[in-house]
């Protein structure tokens, strides 16, 4: 189910009989994306399926679906990101077929 009214978004949701187990959401960016050669790139914002319904692939579909929106987009390449220590989305991620481009560590100081 798309649910967003913004052209350059997607929303899913991932449904088991009545019951909302899981979403993904992506975007268009035209922004530099790390390891990422073009533009725009679809970006996976997030993913999340409960976790008694985990391991029946889907999180698979879901991406499925977000990686032939992308494409319809015009877009050639899927980016995610993931915490350093979530090493399960680590996991997901080269399951599915995304590949480790760069790790990054981001700093801040109060000014």
């Amino acid at each position: 189910m798309y649910l967003s009214g913004n052209p350059g978004c997607i929303a899913l949701i991932a449904r088991i009989g009545e019951r909302l187990v899981g979403f993904a959401e992506a975007r268009l960016r035209h922004d530099y994306v790390e390891g990422c050669q073009t533009s725009p790139v679809c970006f996976l914002e997030g993913i999340f399926i409960e976790e008694d319904c985990r391991r029946d692939g889907l999180a698979s579909r879901l991406c499925h679906h977000v990686a032939s929106w992308a494409r319809e987009q015009g877009c050639s390449e899927f980016a995610s990101n993931a915490l350093l220590e979530n090493s399960e989305s680590h996991a997901f991620h080269e399951a599915i077929g995304f590949e480790e481009t760069e790790r990054l560590v981001y700093f801040r100081r109060e000014l």
